[in-house]
């Protein structure tokens, strides 16, 4: 029997069993990466109908998350972009099944993401964002906050790397999150930003403009780990096994993201 039937089969099965109270009120909240903004939203609309089951998705910081978490918010998974934030919930006892440290689920990249217009050369070396904050190109540039971001940890990491920290970062505008920082990056209120691979590939984004992808070596991996939270039910559960399914692997595949036993 192929995934799809299996999910499905599973899905009516105990949707059979459940009374109908809680199947109505089976639609856990999920907290996920805002690098995830668009790939996990085309696998939520699959999930649902490979099963029929809905989940709500909130999209943000993984270090917010963190601690929205830990003080008790109502979600039942958590997609993180930097896996220690899930080995700190484990740790911290707050996982659906005891000793798990959860499953991973992709390892991102980041980009170099310039607007329309801008007076920067899309190069992942950096070479000439280094070139423009000499010449006076730069007056914006546009990261994810370091202090809770992943994302914008690895964009500092990136920029300490170049030799460019020092010198850029009194013009860095900082997102609450790797989504918004690449809103700022495309406003035309930045010559651009560093920012999720994975936004940098949705059309909408794209559209607005262009980007180059840093090397790995520039930064540490973005190992991006999931886990179910105390309180899971059964939906959650199908969501999370879902995410290692070829369906919804093939989705984030097509976001860029290197998929556990596959690389570049």
């Amino acid at each position: 029997m192929k995934t799809g039937a299996v999910l499905r089969f599973l899905a009516l099965s105990l949707a059979m069993s459940m009374p109908s109270a809680a199947r109505a009120d089976d639609v856990p909240a999920i907290a996920a990466a805002s690098d995830l903004q668009f790939a996990l939203t085309e696998v939520a609309a699959s999930f649902k109908t490979a099963t029929g089951r809905e989940v709500r998705l909130a999209f943000g910081s993984s270090g917010n998350f963190f601690r929205q978490i830990r003080q008790g918010a109502p979600f039942q998974m958590f997609l993180s972009a930097d896996e220690e934030f899930v080995q700190g919930l484990a740790d911290a006892g707050v996982t659906a099944d005891e000793g798990t440290e959860g499953a991973l689920y992709a390892v991102g990249r980041i980009v170099l993401i310039l607007p329309h217009g801008s007076p920067l050369a899309a190069d992942g070396t950096l070479g000439d964002l280094a070139a423009a904050l000499e010449d006076g190109r730069l007056k914006k540039f546009a990261i994810a906050n370091p202090e809770h971001a992943p994302y914008g940890q690895r964009a500092e990491e990136t920029l300490r790397h170049a030799g460019l920290w020092d010198a850029i970062k009194g013009k860095l505008v900082y997102g609450e999150n790797v989504s918004q920082a690449a809103q700022f990056a495309l406003s035309g209120n930045t010559e651009g930003g560093l920012v999720a691979w994975s936004l940098a590939l949705a059309p909408e984004v794209a559209a607005r403009g262009t980007h180059a992808i840093i090397p790995e070596t520039m930064h540490k991996p973005l190992r991006q780990r999931m886990m179910l939270l105390n309180g899971a039910g059964e939906t959650a559960r199908l969501f999370h096994s879902y995410m290692q399914e070829e369906e919804a692997r093939a989705i984030m595949r097509r976001y860029g993201f290197v998929l556990p036993g596959e690389t570049m």
